[in-house]
Order: C-alpha cells, then sequence, then structure tokens
C-alpha cells in the first residue's frame, strides 16, 4: 500500500492531502471561486497556480496528491511538477477514472463532464493516465460511485483492476450522493479470486454530511484506507458562506472555519486522509491548520446540530453554479 509511506512522516500534516478538482479546470462549483482564480484562466495561468499550491503543500508536509481524468488537465499539471522534482520520492500520487471532462477549457459549457464506467472507458482514460503519470501513479480509482453502477457488477473490470493491482498499482473508488454508504457496501463485497478488489475507498463527509460514516468506519476495520473529500462542503463551510455555529466556534479556536471544518473529519478514527480543496496558498495555509485544532465536547455537539439530511444536502449540491 503506497499509503504507508505517510505512515512515517512525522508532521502534524501528513493526514492532509491535497485535491486538484478546483485549480485543474477554469470552471467549477466551489462557493467563491471566481474572486480565488486568476481572471483570465488559461492553461498556464492554472498550471502556474497548481504548481504554487503544490510546492507550498510539500513546504507544508502534504504528501498525497488527487487528480482525475475529469479535473480539467490536473493530471498533466501533476505530472509536469513531478517530473521536474524526480527527489519528492515520499509522495503518494492518486487518480481517478469515470469521468470524461468534456467543457473543452470553457466555464459555460452545457455540460463539464460525462460518467462511463464501462470497461472500454476504464482502458482508455487508463492509457491516458499512464501517458502522464506513468509510474508515479499509485492509486487509481473509480470515480463517484454509485449503488446503481455497472463497475459493482462487471466481473471482466474487476478482472482487468485485479490485474493492474498484482502489477502493484493500488484500486480503489470514491463515491458522491445521498446513498453513499449503500455503494461503499456493496464496494466492500467485491472479490476477485476471493481476495477484496478495492483498496481504498474516498466519499463525502464534512459537517453538514455525515450519512457515510458507519460505512465509512466499516471499511477502515476491513483494511482500506478512507479518504475524505468535499471536507469544506464545496465552500459552504468556508468563512463568508459558513452557517453561524461554525462562525462561533471557529472564532473560540482563533482560527479560520475552514480549519475547524476539516479538524471535525481528521479527528474521526477512521479517516486515513483529509483532502483540502484550496485554490490559493493562504486557503492551504489555513486548511493546514487543522491539524492542530482541538475542539471540546460542547463545540463538537453544537457543530453536530449542522447536519443535513442526506438528500437535502446534495439536492443542494447539485444547485450550485459552475464558476
Amino acid at each position: 500500500m503506497p499509503f504507508a509511506r505517510l505512515a512515517t512522516a512525522t508532521t502534524p500534516t501528513c493526514h492532509i492531502g491535497l485535491g486538484l478538482a478546483a485549480v485543474g479546470r477554469p470552471g467549477y462549483i466551489n462557493l467563491g471561486r471566481d474572486q480565488d482564480l486568476p481572471a483570465e484562466r488559461t492553461v498556464d495561468a492554472l498550471r502556474n497556480r497548481t504548481h504554487e499550491l503544490l510546492d507550498a503543500a510539500y513546504a507544508q508536509g502534504v504528501r498525497y496528491f488527487d487528480a482525475a481524468r475529469s479535473y480539467g488537465r490536473s493530471e498533466e499539471f501533476l505530472a509536469d511538477w513531478l517530473k521536474a522534482r524526480p527527489a519528492f520520492d515520499d509522495i503518494v500520487v492518486g487518480s481517478k477514472w469515470g469521468y470524461t471532462y468534456t467543457a473543452d477549457w470553457s466555464t459555460d459549457a452545457d455540460r463539464h463532464e460525462v460518467k462511463d464506467h464501462a470497461l472500454p472507458t476504464y482502458e482508455r482514460q487508463r492509457a491516458e493516465s499512464d501517458a502522464l503519470l506513468g509510474d508515479r501513479l499509485d492509486l487509481y480509482q473509480i470515480h463517484s460511485v454509485t449503488p446503481d453502477s455497472p463497475a459493482l457488477t462487471d466481473k471482466e473490470l474487476h478482472a482487468k483492476l485485479a490485474e493492474a493491482a498484482a502489477q502493484g498499482l493500488t484500486i480503489g473508488f470514491s463515491t458522491s450522493g445521498p446513498a453513499q454508504a449503500d455503494a461503499i457496501r456493496a464496494a466492500l463485497a467485491v472479490t476477485v479470486d476471493g481476495e477484496p478488489l478495492f483498496r481504498t475507498v474516498q466519499s463525502t463527509y464534512n459537517a453538514l454530511e455525515t450519512s457515510a460514516a458507519p460505512a465509512l468506519a466499516e471499511a477502515h476495520d476491513a483494511g482500506l484506507t478512507v479518504i475524505v473529500k468535499e471536507g469544506m462542503a464545496n465552500g459552504r463551510l468556508a468563512g463568508p458562506h459558513a452557517p453561524d455555529t461554525m462562525r462561533e466556534v471557529a472564532e473560540e479556536a482563533g482560527l479560520g472555519c475552514d480549519a475547524v471544518a476539516l479538524a471535525v473529519i481528521l479527528r474521526q478514527p477512521w479517516a486515513g486522509v483529509v483532502l483540502s480543496g484550496a485554490a490559493t496558498t493562504n486557503q492551504l495555509a489555513s486548511n493546514l491548520h487543522a491539524a492542530v485544532v482541538d475542539l471540546d465536547d460542547d463545540q463538537l455537539t453544537r457543530l453536530a446540530t449542522l447536519v443535513e439530511e442526506p438528500h437535502t444536502y446534495w439536492e443542494r449540491r447539485g444547485q450550485l453554479p459552475w464558476h
């Protein structure tokens, strides 16, 4: 497991990773992103921003970096950065397949990405990822598995993924939607020749959406590394958009709402890596303070009142505009 590399890290930030969804393409659904990025979102501008973030993250102890085929040019930007820094051999690199980026570097496309979990898509996107990341790719995840995903039942796909695992690639999956727990449990049951196929799970969990927690605990107990995404609910838990309760606790802690939001996740015993989706180096620095936030029982009780019903949460997420 490549995540064993993180076990040897001594910095408190080693359990925080950097996700590149917000900076690998000109449009995304994070609130406030229209102010966070340059007005001219050229390929070079976002490549430079991504490299700034990667440099800052590595310097501050972050060792897991997460991309996807559908995150615009995120794999390309990450690959360029890695090639210029061959001595950085303590990094874990993850990417995902299953969505194809279709916006053609536009922020107002009708569709920004198209989902397809069929075997031909895996084979095409695996070749694309390999061409960019080569042997630096440690983890390949099925992107946004839901309970009805054919990736859970396609035996031919499972055999191909197991073949990749036998060659040293760690195989994982991510989840989304109100039935994340069902998808996680279904994936835990997938085996090839009697052995579990998946070694990692990446799911949405935050102060507003906690429904996957029991299933993530089961995944952790089964030996999977749990990666948590969308810890700030696509910006809904960040400073200007955060609920009053989150702001009050952050003021008591003397830190940003973002740090408190991520700290809530880091204290979960099953959380292996919690992703920052920072779009600026200042946001990243603030996110990383999560590693030293100490929340008392009263604060945690108050924060627990923020939880939304899963269908309500995901419906609201689906209404967020692409900035």
